[in-house]
């Protein structure tokens, strides 16, 4: 067997046992890619009309609370001027619901259930499948894993052999029968889409698997590692605190507002426990994630124990930080989107057409068995 007819049939089986769940991880991610400008257009409580001075952060924890008795609030976000915050809750049944209020005036302007969100359960969709989480990424991550693979074999597949090849291995011959259309759907859109898909893949594969996100830091520090940049402050080690006379989430909001000034978004977590450091992470722009100060706070007394501004990181750190921000496109604006749509588009189109090429041989395959059966008798 020849080189490229072994990468021919490597390419074929990894593509039939990961082709439907690439192509509802494809197809979910493209759906998902403009879910920001979607919800703007049709969630009118996301924006408000900036009237002062921002409220604290427990003023608007206790507004969600007080309407909302039997849950907890976990966390919530400033997403930037103009916006309602949102505020993160729970309930005893398991339950995750978010309260959009506005920040100028304290009123809450909606509630809703994230079981029943479209975008949620896209979201869901594309990282499980709908599936548990334990038992989804199980699937996900190998299939993505394999698409990988399968973009570096489709290349080696689509590799003219001979210079006249090279204007065929380019261009769709839109005239021909529909297999040869397919044909060319599955090779020539490949090959333009595979350097973006494999930058969506590889990005994805950064938020599943720690190995990979580790080698790409590893890589990217130039064979360095930062552990102090991973590991959160202990606060086992410190003096017992007093507590702070005020809420110490305003506390934490006060620090970063003082400290990241100019910041539009900013993300606060509640502390969950007198052992560990509560955090929050400054955004440099609105809807954007990769330009961003990470801070952790003492849970007791909301003093500031560790602030890792964006231009002290390693190269590493502001990758992974830039991580989200290239898997949707977001880090190229509204162009980068419009990539990232087109990419997943694509992605989703290729175990499809990749299927109909298989189908197709295989049928032709059997055609000249059953005349030449039906000639011999």
């Amino acid at each position: 067997m020849t080189f490229k007819k072994t990468i021919l049939t490597l390419h074929l089986w990894l593509g039939l046992t990961s082709g439907l769940v690439v192509f509802v991880v494809s197809l979910s991610g493209a759906v998902f890619t403009f879910q920001d400008e979607v919800r703007d257009a049709v969630e009118p409580y996301r924006q408000v009309a900036a009237t002062g001075p921002l409220l604290r952060p427990s003023r608007l924890q206790a507004t969600a609370l007080r309407n909302h008795p039997g849950t907890t609030a976990s966390y919530l976000m400033y997403p930037g001027p103009g916006r309602a915050t949102v505020v993160y809750m729970a309930d005893k049944a398991g339950g995750s619901f978010v309260a959009y209020v506005n920040p100028y005036t304290g009123r809450e302007l909606h509630y809703q259930n994230l079981r029943r969100d479209f975008f949620t359960i896209v979201q869901h969709l594309h990282m499980y499948l709908l599936l548990p989480p334990a038992v989804g990424e199980w699937i996900v991550g190998p299939a993505v894993l394999i698409f990988v693979v399968m973009l570096v074999t489709g290349l080696i597949l689509w590799w003219p052999k001979r210079k006249t090849d090279r204007r065929r291995s380019f261009t769709i011959k839109w005239g021909a029968r529909w297999r040869r259309v397919n044909y060319d759907l599955h090779n020539v859109l490949g090959f333009y889409a595979a350097g973006v898909a494999l930058l969506i893949a590889l990005t994805g594969l950064m938020m599943s698997y720690e190995w990979v996100r580790d080698s790409a830091t590893f890589v990217s520090n130039g064979g360095q590692s930062y552990p102090a940049e991973t590991t959160p402050p202990a606060i086992d080690s410190l003096p017992v605190a007093a507590a702070a006379p005020r809420p110490v989430i305003d506390l934490y909001y006060e620090q970063m507002r003082r400290l990241s000034p100019g910041y539009d978004m900013l993300f606060l977590a509640a502390p969950t426990s007198v052992k560990e450091p509560a955090y929050g992470i400054a955004y440099q722009r609105a809807l954007r994630f990769y330009h961003r100060d990470d801070y952790y706070f003492h849970p007791v007394s909301g003093r500031l124990l560790v602030r890792r501004p964006h231009g002290s990181k390693s190269t590493g750190a502001k990758l992974v930080d830039m991580n989200y921000d290239l898997h949707t496109g977001l880090l190229l604006g509204l162009g980068g989107k419009i990539v990232a749509f087109l990419g997943s588009l694509i992605s989703a189109s290729l175990p499809v057409s990749g299927f109909l090429v298989w189908w197709g041989k295989r049928n032709k395959q059997k055609k000249p068995r059953q005349s030449a059966a039906l000639a011999g008798a």
